[in-house]
C-alpha cells in the first residue's frame, strides 16, 4: 500500500509518501512542503496548492490519503487557511477515488512516539528513526505528513479502504465500499454499534 500523508496548511501544506512493506515496516518515496506566499489571495493560493497536490497525485498514485484532522483554535484566521487547504486535498483525493483518512494530531503522536502529547521535536526524532532517514525531514510540516502517513499505516490502513491497480475510479469505489467515512476511531465503533442495534 502507497499512503500519501497531508499536513494541512494555507502557508505551508507537508506532503509525505511512505510504501507500506511486510510487517507493515514503512519506507520513505517522497517528502516536501508547499508554501504559498502570504501576500497572495487566498484563491490565487489555493490554485497553487491544487496544482501542486494534482502532481503529487499524478506522479506517486497513492492508494489513500491520510489528512490531519482539524480542530478549532482560537487564531480563526490561521484554522480557516488550515480547514480550506484541508477541504480541498479531500476533494481532489476524492475526486480521483482515492480513500481518504483522517486522523487527530493526538492519534498521530502516540502512533508515532507512544506519547499522545509528544512535541514537535519527538515526532521528528521518531519519523527519522522509523523510516531509517539520514538526516530529520524538514521544516516540521514535513514530518508531520511523514508521521500522517505513518500513522494510517499503524493505526488505519485496512484493506476496505485501499483503491489497488492503475484505475482509481470514484463510482468503481464507491459501489465497492472502499471509501473514506471521516469518523474517529470512536465514532466508527458508535456508528457500527448502532447498525449492529437495528
Amino acid at each position: 500500500m502507497r499512503i500519501l500523508g497531508v499536513d494541512p496548511g494555507l502557508t505551508r501544506l507537508g506532503l509525505g509518501v511512505i510504501d507500506a512493506g511486510r510487517a507493515r515496516q514503512a519506507r520513505m518515496v517522497a517528502v516536501d512542503v508547499i508554501r504559498t506566499p502570504s501576500q497572495d489571495s487566498s484563491d490565487v493560493r489555493l490554485g497553487r496548492i491544487a496544482d501542486a497536490f494534482d502532481t503529487w497525485l499524478d506522479n506517486y498514485r497513492p492508494d489513500v490519503v491520510s489528512i490531519e484532522r482539524i480542530f478549532a483554535r482560537n487564531d480563526v484566521s490561521t484554522i480557516m487557511g488550515t480547514a480550506q487547504a484541508s477541504g480541498l486535498t479531500m476533494g481532489l483525493a476524492a475526486r480521483r477515488g482515492i480513500p481518504v483518512a483522517m486522523h487527530t494530531p493526538s492519534e498521530v503522536k502516540a502512533a508515532v512516539t507512544g506519547n499522545g502529547r509528544a512535541d514537535k521535536k519527538q515526532v521528528t526524532h521518531m519519523v527519522t528513526r522509523i523510516l531509517k532517514l539520514d538526516s530529520p525531514p524538514k521544516p516540521a510540516d514535513a514530518a508531520d505528513a511523514l508521521a500522517l502517513a505513518i500513522c494510517h499505516l499503524w493505526r488505519g490502513a485496512s484493506s476496505a479502504l485501499s483503491t489497488p491497480g492503475s484505475t482509481k475510479d470514484v463510482v468503481d469505489r464507491q459501489r465497492a465500499g472502499r471509501q473514506g467515512d471521516n469518523l474517529t476511531p470512536a465514532q466508527r465503533a458508535w456508528a457500527q454499534a448502532i447498525r449492529d442495534a437495528r
